[in-house]
């Protein structure tokens, strides 16, 4: 027993200098994720404060992880996104539901992607690419959730004063018929 420890400790290394290497990308990775999840949340959608930098956590860890098994150059690398954006799609997928004739959830996919590319951006140590996605990512969020809002009420209040005014039709139709052949209606021929 004793000789099978030893055995699998000597395969075992804990190297300090890289792993603070590795804390400091997958802070980064949380810290340039974090305004989405903040984003997100406070919209109230589907993904919240956590699903954000953890999937961007994911990826990271993932990059560094096949980047010390294969090297971070190797052709190996190649397999590694692939099994990213096809994991994230369907984690995305995830938040994508149909709500009577809309369709929900595709901006929280898309930003759970895009926080996929963040995390393994800084994985490769590309904070350049990283810093791009993380900001464009979270300020179109951000603009572009304040017009969807202000588009959404002038939809909601063309749709009910539409509603208003066939509903009035229909009583007026109703009421209509009702005071032609219904009791108490005024005959002209007598």
């Amino acid at each position: 027993m004793e000789s099978m420890i030893h055995e699998v400790m000597r395969d075992m290394h804990f190297d300090i200098p890289l792993f603070i290497s590795f804390l400091i990308k997958i802070v980064i990775a949380v810290l340039l994720t974090s305004p989405v999840s903040v984003e997100r949340y406070r919209d109230d959608r589907s993904a919240g404060l956590r699903t954000f930098p953890i999937v961007a956590v994911a990826s990271c860890g993932y990059v560094l992880l096949a980047g010390q098994v294969f090297g971070m150059t190797s052709d190996q690398q190649t397999h590694i996104l692939q099994g990213l954006v096809t994991g994230i799609g369907f984690i995305g997928g995830g938040a994508i539901v149909k709500d009577g004739n809309r369709v929900r959830g595709t901006a929280t996919a898309a930003a759970i992607w895009s926080t996929s590319i963040v995390g393994a951006a800084v994985g490769y140590g590309r904070l350049e690419i990283a810093v791009v996605v993380g900001l464009f990512t979270t300020m179109t969020l951000w603009i572009i959730s304040r017009y969807e809002i202000r588009w959404e009420l002038e939809r909601d209040s063309r749709e009910a004063a539409a509603g208003v005014i066939q509903s009035a039709a229909a009583a007026s139709a109703i009421v209509g018929l009702h005071s032609t052949s219904g009791p108490g209606a005024s005959s002209s021929g007598t």
